[in-house]
């Protein structure tokens, strides 16, 4: 039996979840700012994530453009408590990372851009 693309995309997260169980939640939303699949360890809103996370990678986007530095692969919004992740997976999604602080940083970058390219070829 073939699974949907949503069943596809929901195990691709938890896969990055097993491999990183520090994490406190991911997302995959499209670049219009509408949630695919997401984990979440709390009751975090995934329609207000998706829609940040989408308008944030728009702004990077800008930024990148606006400065000559290439295609956008992923940005970081950093916390007191934790940083957020943001990854282009594509010219169709984007996924959302939530760490804590002191995270292993080279093993979510690492797992992370995986899972961006796992969920660009889904897409």
């Amino acid at each position: 039996m073939t699974m949907s693309k949503q069943e596809q995309l929901q195990n691709t997260l938890r896969d990055l979840r097993s491999a990183i169980p520090d994490v406190r939640g991911a997302m995959i939303a499209t670049v219009d700012g509408l949630p695919i699949a997401q984990t979440f360890s709390d009751n975090t809103d995934a329609g207000r994530v998706a829609a940040m996370a989408a308008t944030a990678l728009g702004l990077g986007k800008r930024i990148n453009d606006t400065l000559g530095t290439g295609d956008l692969s992923e940005m970081s919004v950093s916390g007191s408590t934790g940083q957020v992740y943001i990854y282009a997976t594509g010219r169709k999604g984007v996924l959302a990372v939530v760490a804590p602080s002191g995270m292993n940083l080279g093993l979510l970058h690492m797992e992370a851009r995986d899972t961006a390219g796992r969920v660009a070829a889904i897409l």
